[in-house]
């Protein structure tokens, strides 16, 4: 393969990458646990979008419970757009190998 022909492919394969990260800035998931006590959105470009807690689980004698379900939401959406990251960058990058890597 050529220099020129191979600069060409990762140009593309640059402008792929920019386009699916723009796109998985806008793309969310998200996930709920407690029965849906907790739910956490995430987008796919790993940040968290939003929390939202069901009044009736904030029982000040049950804090570690809710910070419990908290985690549990937000690790769950951030897994899953971790997932969708990860899958949709590596459409970007198939059948692209640079010698040596």
């Amino acid at each position: 393969m050529s220099l020129g022909k191979l600069m060409k492919q990762a140009a593309k394969m640059q402008q792929q990458m920019e386009q699916i990260q723009a796109s998985l800035a806008t793309r969310t998931v998200e996930a709920t646990s407690g029965g849906g006590a907790v739910k956490a959105v995430a987008k796919c470009d790993g940040s968290i979008a939003s929390i939202k807690i069901d009044p009736q689980a904030l029982n000040p004698s049950d804090v570690q419970i809710v910070e419990d379900m908290i985690l549990t939401a937000v690790n769950q959406a951030l897994a899953q757009a971790k997932e969708i990251s990860n899958t949709e960058m590596g459409k970007a990058t198939a059948g692209f190998s640079l010698p040596g890597m």
